[in-house]
């Protein structure tokens, strides 16, 4: 396709320091990895890779076809089970992504004539699940739980759904789940609560701020989580009833005309899932990780794994991570339409694997990568 507007748009979007490219990985990479989600760092722990293996040699690579013709296997079935267990709901469903899942939920709880109140702060998944939804949508602040609370009130629909992020998967701040929960009940609506970025990081044995909040199986909360971070394989879910559950399976159009989650991920997904049982103090060490590389680094106490440093400037942000990359450390760098304009930042995902030596290295590489790249410091940046 060769239309000029793709030139011209182009031309603007490199201009603006927005141009992305995808890097590919090499096997003989030596980088310190502080850009994936791989929070517990379990995505090549040996059990989690003999367990993909055997799953691999069970099934074959693929699903072979939607979850509603050859793409369910016992492995999905298991892991659902398992995983709803853990979390404390009846039931859950597994889809080939967590984008998926959250815009199979939202588009399969509410339509036209009906209202989604969404925290600003939410997923693109989110976004996008209310955008097909055809529901009128209400966006409130980040954390407004008294907003939430005024547009169920003054709503005119029958049907009410309130979505948000448990944890802002930018900065890692933590949602007033509690408080958005508590609206929603006194207001006949159902809270859809993504907990991607909380999963193996935050709550009791890292079951999430849902479970944290003690809020795990209670009426009324809709639950959506991925295999791709703490667990460190693929897949998204949604947890609930068995009505929920069922009500998905026939009407969740991205469940039911795509293609099942492979089950060599599914194997690897419920291996890592058996090893945050076993070891519930992953998620502490985790968390002692990210506090003492935001303090090493100037940020405030994260909440979770997330330790976001602001730039500004998108073609400042992209320098420095370029920087940390020749010194030998990978980080994150989001630009607008990730964040809002004049937020891009760098950000750090601490693993549970990283010890403190990494750590500290990681944070001064980290500040002569921001200096050489002239942005401001994090103090001067919040």
């Amino acid at each position: 396709m060769s239309a000029p507007w793709l030139a011209e748009r182009a031309a603007a979007t490199r201009a603006a320091g927005l141009h992305r490219s995808p890097v590919a990985r090499d096997t003989g990479d030596d980088l310190i990895d502080l850009a994936s989600n791989d929070y517990l760092g379990l995505s090549r722990h040996p059990g989690v890779l003999a367990a993909a293996h055997a799953a691999l040699d069970a099934y074959g690579a693929g699903a072979t076809g939607s979850r509603l013709v050859t793409g369910t296997t016992r492995a999905h079935i298991d892991f659902e089970d398992d995983l709803a267990d853990f979390l404390g709901f009846e039931a859950a469903l597994v889809f080939s992504s967590g984008y998926l899942a959250n815009v199979g939920a939202v588009t399969a709880l509410v339509g036209r004539g009906d209202l989604i109140v969404s925290d600003r702060g939410t997923h693109a998944s989110l976004i996008d699940g209310c955008r097909l939804s055809r529901a009128r949508v209400v966006i409130v602040e980040r954390g407004d739980v008294a907003a939430v609370s005024r547009a169920l009130a003054e709503r005119e629909e029958a049907r009410a759904l309130v979505v948000t992020d448990t944890v802002y998967s930018i900065d890692g701040a933590a949602a007033p789940v509690a408080g958005y929960y508590a609206a929603a009940r006194a207001h006949d609506a159902v809270l859809l609560a993504d907990e991607a970025h909380a999963l193996g990081v935050r709550g009791p044995g890292g079951r999430g701020i849902v479970a944290e909040s003690g809020l795990a199986g209670a009426p009324g909360l809709v639950v959506t989580t991925v295999a791709s971070k703490s667990l460190g394989a693929q897949g998204g879910i949604v947890l609930g009833g068995t009505l929920l559950r069922d009500h998905l399976i026939d009407h969740a159009r991205t469940f039911i005309f795509d293609t099942g989650l492979t089950p060599v991920a599914v194997g690897a997904a419920h291996a890592a899932l058996r090893l945050l049982r076993s070891d519930p103090s992953l998620p502490d060490r985790l968390r002692r990780g990210a506090r003492r590389l935001a303090a090493s680094c100037g940020a405030p106490p994260p909440h979770a794994a997330v330790v976001s440093l602001a730039v500004g400037d998108p073609v400042v942000a992209v320098r420095a991570a370029a920087c940390a990359r020749r010194r030998g450390v990978l980080v994150g760098c989001f630009r607008p339409p990730s964040v809002p304009e004049g937020t891009s930042r760098l950000r750090l995902t601490v693993r549970a694997d990283l010890d403190d030596a990494t750590l500290d290295h990681v944070a001064a590489v980290v500040d002569e990568s921001l200096r050489e790249a002239g942005a401001p410091s994090p103090e001067a940046a919040r």
